[in-house]
This record gives C-alpha cells, structure tokens and sequence, in this order.
C-alpha cells in the first residue's frame, strides 16, 4: 500500500486528516476524512465514455450514514439502513450544487460520489466535512475536475464567528451557514439567521472563505502526492462551421423574440423553438439526424446569450420589466375552511396554496437519523406536481428538489414561531402555478396561513428569488429582481433571500461566474432587501396581524405545571389514571419532564373537554393542606376508623374516635365504603407523612339538657 496522508488543524485545535490509497483502491479516486472520532469515506467512479445521446453532465452525490458508526441499531423491521433520510438528502444536495459547476463543460460520462460516514459521534457535524471529502476524493482521480473545492460551516455564538462549531455549540448560534468555495471563488452558500444584515452574513460569508481556501491547498498537496494524470475523453463531436451557421442564422431571430417582452413563458418557449425548428427544416433531410444534437446544442448558447445580451445591453427582461421590478402580486387568505389555516400567494405565474394544521406533541416528528435523535415540533412540507409547469406527467412522490426547496422555507420561518408555543404546527405548501421561485412563494403564503390560523408569530416573514447576469470581467452586470425560470437558467447566479422587516432569516446562494466581487454581492443583497419590504407591504396589506383567536374547529390547548413527584400520580400505573382522564374528558393529555417540572398539556376541540380533564389533574396534582376541609371518599374501613380519599390517590385515616361527637361502637354505624363525607385535616405526620382527619370537628357540639345540668 501506498498510503498517503495530509493534515490540516482548525483554529481551536481539532485536526483534518485526508488518507488514500489504503481503503476502496479500484474506484476512480477514494479518500477517507478523520476530525477526531469522525471518519468519513468518499468515493468517485466515473465511466469511461459518454452514452451516445447525453450532452449533459450525468453526475450523482450520495451522502449516507451508517449507524453503526454512532453504535446505534437502524429502527424498523429489517434493522438496517433503508432509502436515504431528509437530512441524507439536504447534505447530499449541499454537496453536489458545490462540485457540478466545477466538471468540464464538455465531460458527460456517468460520475457517481458518494460520502459515508463509517465513524462519528453526537457532538461532530459530518455535513460539514462531507464536500471536503467528496472533493478530495475528485482531487487523487484521473476524474475532469477544475476544484478543488471545500465546504465549511460558520456560526455566529456570542458575537463571534466560529469554523465547523459542534452540535452542542450550534444550540447557542444566531447565525448558521453552510458555505462551499474554490481557492478563488465563492460556490455556493446556505443556512439559516437570525434576523442578520446583509454586511453580517457577508462578513461570515468571507470568514469561511478563508478557511476553505486552507483546505483547498491541502487537497492539492494531496493530489500532487498522488501524482495521478487526469483521463484524455471525447465526450463532443462539433463542427465549427455548423455553429457559426446557427449562431448567423438564429441569433437575431432569437433575438427579436426575447425582445416581445411576453409574459407567457409558454408562448415564449414555443416561438423560441420555431426558431430552432425552422433551422433545423432548411438542412439537407438527410443531414438532419446526424446534425440535430449539434444544432440543438449550438441554439442553447445562441438562445441564452440573446436573452442575456437583451438585458444587459437595453435592461429589458423577457417579460418587458425593469431589472428591480416586481410581478403582481396577489394574495387571500382563509381560502380554505377545512384546514386551522389556508392562504393563496400569487406573484405572477407562480402560485402558492399553503395550509396550517395545529396538533399536539402526540404529533411531533420523531428525528432517529445516526447522529441526531429528537423531535420536530414545526414541520413545512413543499410538494411541486407536473401540472404546476403544465407538464403531462403523473406525480412518483417526493423528489429531493422539494425536499430541499421545503427545507429553505421552514428554516426562513421556524425562528419566527414562539418558543414556548404548545402546538405541533404543520404547514404544507402546494405549488399550483410555477415560473419563478416556488420556495420563495411558500414563505410568503406560509407566513400568511400561519397568521390565518391565528400563531403568534413574532414577525412575518417574506423572501425573494434573484439573479445576475454580468458580462466578462463583471464590468458590466444587471441584478434582477424576483427572477423567471428562464432567467435562473441563463443567470450568473441566483440566490433566495428570506427575512423580515428587521433582518435576514435565510438565504439559499448559488454562484456560476468566476471572481464575482463582493461589491457586486453586497448590491444585491440590499437590492433584494428592497424587494422583500415591497412583498411585506402586500403581505400586510392582505393580513396585518396574526388572527387573535384560533378557527372555531382547531383544537384548544391548555397548559399545567405540576411537580416532578407528580407526574407519576397523573399517568398511574399503566398509564391507567391518564387514559381515564382522556376517556371520560374527551380531551387529549401529555406530559413530560421539563427543568424538573412536569407540563401538562391538555387539547381538544371544546372547553367543557378541557375543564373536565384540568379538574381531575389539578386534584391529582394538589398537596393537602393542614387545616383545610375535603369532601372525601371512604375508600375502606377498619375497626379502628376509616381511610378516607380526600385528594386522587392520597388517603388519610380517620379514626373512630374523630368521627362524631358521640361515642362510635362500630364504624359501619355511621360510615359505609363509596359514603362521600367532609373531613378536615387535621395533621400531615413530618415523618411518615400520613394525614389525620377528623370529621366530628366539623359537625355542631350537641348541646347539655337542664335536667342533666341540675343532676
């Protein structure tokens, strides 16, 4: 073996260790990532031609964790890891928008990596190592690839920046991004804030710079070591002459259809496809077959640099705005009477229709990955069928662009629910229209059904898609506001930028131009802040305030706290005591331990449910008191008196001799067990304990005869 090690050390100490050539050697490139107990195994195997028929680059990143790495057993059945989780695929897209700008251009030859996780611990973050090791591994293949490129995580804890924090440190974060570079440029950029100026998250932004450009030398040392040839390929067949012609033939024609300024990105995309079909009609039919993936090719580039040229040259968009300008927006709320809340959001041809479900902690989501158990009290669910883009498709499920675009939406909102808010809240986004920023239409209308259904919100929120579009050098560039699909796909960069009136809650950034200035970022960020008042101003206008009271169908909840010694009397054995609460109150209750406290929560969709339920916990939960009066049960006798229930589950005897005034024989006499009967207590024994009642000083002293006086 010839194993091969480079090393890096964090600033607070913690060593990155990269080593090949000693595990999985018949795959392209592989390398294994140590920081501490965190070991991760990165894979590249690339095919060695191109199918005949692709002229894209079919590349695919799969990030997973094995649970014996944390010594855990997987859940279910089988008891072994199943389809990759959320989290998998969250880390999995981070990895991959970082590493496919960097492949060549003309390289389409299948390319899979894959980032394991074979040994962790709960407080290592391996998502934050993950893009390190998958470039690395890249780096040591005969793979294309102009990186290296390394992903690090900034968090903001008490007013200072830190690389890579641990899990327990995260807890304390008001600012948590995830950032992916080159030695020389910015990729890609993602996480969450809490309410932070553009000029902070920049300044985190060129923080983590700093610490990847380290990183990047490293792999490189670890590639020169290496000493591996990057493969020769031949993925293209062009003819120069062909691309001279459609670029002669096409461009204006593109051109001046750019130039309609229609909103319709049907229409467009129709009279656009004349342009090519009408070329594609004047070669030879015998030629046609053999030219028809050149052609289509050749008019990508003539159709995208026509649109962009347009707007950089006129400052004309393609659907006639100027380059801040916003699409109409309209907005309604409670739309829906079914659900605790509903919204409609429509900016243009982009459409939201996002509704709000309050449940208890019965429906929390439980979190059980490798590394991370726990529960979810928020969750937001993106769903983006065929027909929003007038596809004539069927619907397989949820893919991993709704995962990640789901994801950015409950980051942007989830800082702005109330911390100690007792509900379970879901809000589900259904994208019905799409041309633009589905994400970012979901903020929106999740702000606006959270407010209909009455969340206290702290502050709405809102967000905004933009994008760039820069000549060569960045000398001449135009940033666009509240960008169409089709500018997304002809742009420089284009990043989503969610907050509220106050600051930034999250932004999603990515970065396809070499050596874009931080001036030019700086221009956008502000002009996207711009943007985002202007949806907030509307947003408001529709709803200015969350709703004061909940849907008369929304369940109510009540909150108790009880003693820790308490909680066991509530749930009894078995949970015998709670489910007759729940059963005979209509209500549902849970509890759970909390700073030594136990919380009681108690739902249902009536009041007379909740009081019924509150009682019988408050009664279970209440300590006798020396000197107050019970109406208590006689739960049994004895010869000696009678045990008396005077709260659930605590007794306390009283003896014959307190029962009355008179002298008692048997305590049957007077008392029989299930009799109800007003006690007082009289002692609360310091030792034991135990209660001493009485009964007969309640009752009125009879009173003495004459006659017996005078005898």
């Amino acid at each position: 073996m010839n194993v091969i090690e480079k090393q890096i050390t964090l600033p607070d100490g913690r060593v990155i260790t990269l080593e090949t050539g000693k595990l999985a050697k018949q795959a392209d490139g592989a390398v294994m990532l140590k920081m501490g107990n965190t070991m991760l195994l990165a894979t590249v195997v690339s095919a060695q031609d191109a199918g005949p028929d692709v002229d894209f680059m079919p590349l695919s990143v799969d990030y997973k964790e094995k649970f014996a790495s944390v010594g855990r057993f997987p859940g279910g059945f089988t008891k072994r890891e199943g389809k990759s989780s959320d989290y998998e695929i969250l880390v999995s897209r981070l990895v991959d928008r970082a590493l496919r700008p960097l492949f060549p251009d003309d390289y389409h030859a299948e390319t899979f990596v894959q980032v394991t996780l074979y040994s962790g611990d709960a407080e290592s973050m391996p998502d934050s190592l993950a893009g390190l090791a998958a470039s690395a591994a890249l780096s040591v293949s005969d793979v294309p690839f102009q990186g290296p490129i390394s992903e690090v995580r900034v968090a903001r804890i008490n007013g200072e920046l830190v690389i890579n924090p641990t899990r327990s440190q995260l807890q304390e974060a008001d600012l948590d991004i995830m950032v992916g570079a080159t030695y020389e440029n910015i990729m890609m950029v993602e996480g969450e804030m809490n309410e932070v100026s553009e000029k902070e998250m920049l300044d985190a932004i060129k923080f983590a710079h700093a610490a990847i450009k380290e990183q990047c030398l490293m792999q490189q040392e670890l590639a020169r070591a290496v000493g591996k040839v990057k493969r020769t390929y031949c993925h293209e067949v062009n003819d120069e002459e062909l691309r001279k012609d459609v670029w002669a033939k096409c461009y204006q024609k593109a051109y001046d259809v750019a130039r309609q300024c229609n909103a319709n990105k049907h229409l467009r995309g129709e009279l656009l496809a004349k342009v090519c079909e009408e070329y594609m009609a004047s070669i030879p039919e015998e030629e046609r077959e053999g030219k028809k993936m050149m052609v289509s090719r050749y008019y990508h580039d003539v159709e995208k640099e026509a649109m962009r040229r347009m707007i950089l040259d006129e400052g004309v968009r393609l659907d006639g705005r100027t380059t801040e300008q916003i699409r109409p927006i309209w907005c309604e709320v409670g739309y829906l009477p079914g659900p605790h809340g509903s919204s409609i959001f429509t900016r243009g041809e982009t459409q939201s229709l996002s509704t709000v479900t309050l449940g208890t902690k019965l429906d929390e989501k439980l979190i059980d990955e490798a590394t991370e158990q726990g529960k979810e009290r928020f969750l937001l669910h993106y769903n983006f069928p065929p027909f929003s883009t007038g596809e004539a498709k069927a619907s397989r499920g949820v893919g991993r662009r709704e995962i990640g675009h789901g994801n950015l939406a409950h980051r942007a909102l989830k800082r702005m629910l109330p911390v100690d808010y007792p509900y379970t809240v879901r809000v589900v986004s259904d994208i019905l229209e799409s041309n633009g920023s589905s994400s970012m239409a979901t903020v929106c209308a999740g702000t606006l059904a959270l407010m209909d259904a009455g969340v206290p919100m702290k502050k709405p929120v809102t967000g905004i898609a933009m994008g760039l579009i820069t000549d060569k050098g960045c000398e001449k560039y135009a940033i666009l506001s509240d960008i169409l699909g089709d500018e997304d796909h002809l742009g420089d960069m284009d990043f989503k930028v969610t907050g509220t009136v106050d600051g930034i809650t999250a932004t999603q950034m990515d970065i396809k131009v070499d050596g874009l200035p931080y001036e030019i970022l700086e221009k956008a960020l502000e002009q996207a802040r711009r943007g985002r008042l202007h949806i907030m101003n509307i947003i408001l206008e529709t709803l200015p305030a969350p709703r004061p009271d909940l849907k008369p169908h929304a369940p109510r909840i009540e909150t108790l706290i009880v003693d820790k010694d308490q909680i066991g009397a509530i749930i009894g054995p078995g949970g015998k005591i709670i489910q007759d609460i729940q059963e005979k109150s209509g209500a549902t209750v849970t509890i759970e331990e909390v700073d030594n406290k136990g919380i009681v929560n108690i739902s249902a969709s009536n009041a007379e449910s909740i009081r019924i339920a509150i009682a019988r916990i408050k009664g279970i939960a209440s300590k006798p008191e020396e000197g107050e009066i019970y109406e208590g049960v006689v739960k049994s006798i004895m010869p000696f008196g009678a045990f008396v229930e005077v709260l659930p589950g605590k007794d306390g005897l009283l003896h014959i001799s307190e029962i009355d005034h008179k002298r008692v024989e048997k305590v049957e006499d007077v008392l029989k067990e299930g009799d109800k009967v007003r006690v007082k207590l009289l002692e609360i024994d310091k030792k034991t304990g135990k209660l001493r009642l009485s009964r007969k000083i309640l009752l009125p002293r009879p009173e003495r005869k004459d006659s017996e006086d005078k005898q």
